[in-house]
């Protein structure tokens, strides 16, 4: 790889060089040529490093310059080839490198749909988001067939969505540096912006009362579903079977002043909520949202048994397999990282109709996110009961939260029992139940 990217970088360099005159490229052709010569000779070291898409953007930087040569044809497509490829590699050089041969594209053929939107995506990944939807628009008002365009709807939805929550945001801090710094946010790329929106939120948190703050508390909120847009567009992915993305606050809305309980999925618990006349069942049918996680244990399953919100964590390296997806449930949060893995298994296992609402990104790890809970130390294999646990009592709205089966042994893992005996206010017994609030 070495070598052979020292010798384009030398062949573009001289054909550069020598552009403009008798019988040399054409001006566009020119124009690539030199762009093609600053991104290579930008690159650190001998060359770039060695990983399949940078090697292919670096085989469409050969094509293109090949076909900037006098009598040479395809240009216009060898510059959008080259564009897709620096996108696809990533990184801000490869996103300008990208916007620069976009540039030229639109320029050779001002009309030309394909080349506006990779203008759009290039823009969008530099963070340049007004621009980047005047892209977007320009696209759409050359594409004739609106079925082909909704991808490009969806992404300029969400932009407008974005600079709406940062605007939102903005007039929640009474600081009118720190309304400058969130508004500020929208044209910065989306690493830049999670970090400073965070970086508020944060201040804010120390400086005002805390979450007891409705200020903070919505300034928070807002962080969140800014969180989820950058990490997803707003249209929910037409492979969820018309489920709808639920985020931070309609999971407040669904517990809010409302009694709840999280039930064990022990093999005691499942056959006395089975046996007809059970106080136990009973019991549990009087809250009004009854919380189940992961696989259920016994015959019977969720099948037989009442459950409004179901909780799974994804684990190993097949994190679709386990989970009981195809039991009814009103909503039904998925815990997991990598945000690919947890998007793939969306996409694989989510059954059309099993569910009404599905939790969004923003409620993919809300022990460790900084947007929700933000606590350090606890472990990886922490359980699905807890860490929903931990996100109820944390969004302080439901109006009363128990656990039910969690004194029976193996269910709560020590650090987690631990945690709960600190925080409950009443353990029966008898009936198997803690109180938190």
């Amino acid at each position: 790889m070495g070598q052979t990217f020292t010798g384009l970088l030398k062949a573009v360099r001289a054909r550069a060089a020598s552009a403009g005159g008798p019988g040399q490229p054409v001006p566009a052709a020119a124009a690539a040529l030199r762009l093609c010569g600053d991104y290579l000779g930008s690159l650190p070291g001998a060359g770039p490093r060695e990983d399949g898409a940078r090697t292919r953007l670096v085989v469409a930087v050969g094509a293109l310059t090949s076909a900037c040569s006098p009598g040479a044809e395809g240009l216009f497509d060898a510059l959008l080839r080259t564009a897709r490829c620096a996108l696809d590699t990533g990184g801000a050089p490869e996103a300008r490198f990208a916007l620069a041969l976009a540039t030229e594209a639109t320029g050779m053929r001002e009309r030309s749909k394909g080349a506006w939107r990779l203008r759009g995506h290039a823009l969008d990944a530099l963070g340049r988001r007004d621009e980047a939807v005047r892209a977007y628009e320009r696209h759409l008002t050359l594409q004739q067939n609106p079925g082909s365009a909704q991808e490009i709807i969806r992404r300029t939805e969400t932009l407008r969505d974005l600079r709406r929550l940062l605007e939102d945001a903005a007039g929640l801090v009474p600081d009118g540096e720190d309304a400058a710094r969130l508004r500020a946010l929208y044209d910065a790329p989306a690493d830049r912006a999670r970090a400073g929106f965070a970086d508020v939120v944060r201040r804010r948190s120390a400086e005002g009362g805390g979450l007891g703050d409705p200020a903070v508390r919505d300034l928070t909120a807002s962080y969140a579903a800014f969180r989820r847009l950058l990490d997803r567009d707003r249209t929910a992915d037409p492979l969820l079977g018309g489920t709808e993305p639920a985020g931070v606050p309609a999971l407040r809305r669904l517990v809010e002043g409302r009694s709840v309980c999280v039930v064990a999925e022990a093999a005691r618990i499942a056959e006395e909520e089975r046996t007809p006349g059970s106080a136990l069942a009973g019991m549990i049918d009087g809250y009004d949202v009854v919380v189940r996680c992961d696989e259920p244990r016994g015959a019977g399953g969720h099948a037989d048994r009442r459950t409004d919100l179901h909780a799974v964590t994804l684990r190993g390296d097949t994190p679709w397999d386990g989970p009981a997806w195809d039991h009814r449930a009103g909503t039904r949060l998925v815990f997991g990282d990598p945000l690919s893995d947890w998007r793939r298994t969306l996409r694989a296992r989510l059954v059309p109709g099993a569910q009404d609402r599905v939790g969004d990104a923003s409620l993919r790890r809300p022990l460790t996110d900084p947007a929700l809970i933000g606590e350090s130390g606890w472990s990886a294999r922490t359980t699905t009961a807890f860490t929903v646990l931990r996100l109820l009592d944390f969004l302080d709205t439901a109006g009363r939260l128990d656990l039910v089966g969690f004194g029976l042994p193996g269910q709560l893992l020590p650090p987690e029992r631990a945690w709960v005996t600190a925080h409950a206010t009443h353990e029966d017994v008898t009936d198997l139940r803690t109180e938190l609030r």
